[in-house]
């Protein structure tokens, strides 16, 4: 144990960013490597990357000159940048960040532990951005990095092949690649018998699974899940809204683990935009899926993604935007103003949107999508609803009364996605932990980003086949 060394990764961007982040320290760990959450006492530090906006790819840069200071005055210090950017920069990383030891792109994961071996043997700059033909050569194991995890991240394809005008996943991540049904299954088991209660499966456009290999199609895969013994909820993201299918969504109606929320993003809502940006669907077809959706689960939450700003969008499409989500009224949405990324066809496009009337445009969604988020919020203050607890909240510190002096406040989310802070009611002198439990909670107050209740005990009669038709 005295020859084992300390690990930091800091982590930008999506989902699967943080999943590969895990398998990072998964593949470091038989090496000589453990996580630290400390950067100062760590002997390598991954920076792992997202290069699909411009302010992200900002932050990578910014992040890498705190390191290199820190590697003056510890010369042993490894440095280390992995995922989008590493791939979409190679070598050219090295000369803005000269005392950079290892470029890692998004295919190379499973040879970071040869490349940190190499490092230690002698210092010279190693870039490994060779692209990889097999999906296996991203996952490490299925145990979590922490025993107490009760969600966790599941890779099931890697890739995309519809390449959007403005998106450089397709360049930075490479083409569609499946995994095959029975690995997926039997990693989830694994993380099941280690705690984790809900698993959220990762894919750029899960819709599209298994198309290319010849695999079960996703909708299949998601029967095979809601049977494993011990799962209680299943999520999926990204879905794109051209390959979204009736099977699928009829799924919502009969899957008793499915949780009641999909990621549907959108982009835009005027038609001339979206076929600027090479979406393959109308507002008309977006509208009939969102629809068919409601009518099939008349509670799920839909949530969204919107770029403003895009080259040639103009204040009427901007309207449109704003009117399909009035019609739809999102849960959230997550926005973004347009950046121009290397390699894309829009950032050839003409028709630039200053940066004046994109922060106008991105305020007016921010204040509408608020208003239309808290509505829905409020309308679920009385209500009690079955949350999953994964852990004490962020402020971690007891929030007591005088008649509940030793009140902890726990977190966790709803079927729909909603972040729930609670506390239990009457409070017990000496709380046992929560996490990992299913617990009914009733909704008092409502916020912007999440709700605030009180839990009078367990849920007594949460089985196996974790429906949630239980809120009252």
């Amino acid at each position: 144990m005295g020859n084992r060394k300390n690990l930091y990764i800091h982590t930008i961007g999506c989902q699967m960013n943080h999943y590969d982040t895990e398998q990072m320290a998964k593949r470091l760990a038989p090496v000589g490597y453990d996580i630290t959450p400390f950067l100062e006492r760590a002997d390598l530090i991954i920076t792992n990357t997202c290069s699909v906006r411009e302010k992200a790819e900002q932050k990578v840069y910014s992040f890498l000159g705190r390191l290199v200071e820190m590697k003056a005055e510890k010369p042993d210090l490894i440095i280390g940048v992995s995922g989008c950017v590493a791939q979409q920069e190679g070598a050219a990383i090295l000369k803005r960040v000269p005392k950079l030891d290892l470029v890692l792109g998004t295919h190379a994961i499973a040879r970071l532990p040869g490349n940190i071996q190499r490092l230690e043997k002698q210092r010279s700059p190693i870039v490994d951005v060779e692209v990889s033909t097999t999906i296996d050569d991203f996952v490490a194991s299925a145990d979590p990095v922490q025993a107490d995890h009760v969600t966790a991240f599941v890779t099931v394809m890697r890739g995309c092949d519809n390449y959007c005008t403005y998106c450089i996943v397709p360049y930075v991540r490479g083409r569609e690649m499946s995994r095959p049904a029975e690995k997926i299954v039997d990693e989830i088991r694994i993380l099941v018998a280690s705690g984790v209660r809900e698993v959220t499966l990762l894919g750029q456009n899960v819709n599209s699974y298994g198309k290319k290999e010849g695999l079960c199609t996703f909708h299949d895969l998601l029967a095979l899940l809601n049977d494993v013994d011990g799962l209680w909820r299943i999520r999926f993201t990204t879905s794109h809204p051209k390959d979204l299918s009736d099977d699928l969504i009829q799924c919502f109606g009969h899957l008793g683990k499915l949780c009641h929320h999909i990621h549907l993003p959108v982009q835009s809502g005027s038609n001339r935009i979206l076929k600027l940006m090479n979406r393959k669907y109308t507002r008309e077809q977006y509208f009939e899926k969102v629809d068919k959706l409601r009518r099939t689960c008349p509670d799920i939450a839909i949530t969204s993604d919107i770029i403003v700003g895009f080259p040639g969008e103009t204040p009427a499409d901007f309207q449109e935007t704003l009117d399909l989500i009035k019609a739809i009224e999102y849960d959230s949405l997550f926005m973004f103003r347009y950046s121009d990324r290397p390699h894309t066809p829009a950032s050839g496009f003409s028709g630039t949107v200053s940066s004046q009337a994109q922060k106008e445009r991105f305020d007016a969604l921010l204040a509408l999508q608020e208003q239309l988020t808290v509505k829905k919020h409020r309308a679920l203050v009385g209500l009690t609803l079955p949350v999953l607890t994964e852990g004490w909240s962020k402020r971690q510190h007891e929030t007591g009364t005088d008649e509940h002096p030793s009140t902890v406040q726990w977190t966790g989310r709803t079927s729909t996605h909603r972040v729930v802070n609670f506390v239990r009611d009457p409070s017990p002198a000496h709380p046992e932990t929560l996490r990992g439990k299913m617990v009914d909670v009733k909704i008092r107050r409502a916020f912007p980003h999440s709700l605030e209740g009180i839990s009078a005990d367990v849920c007594p009669d949460w089985g196996p086949g974790g429906e949630e038709a239980n809120v009252t």
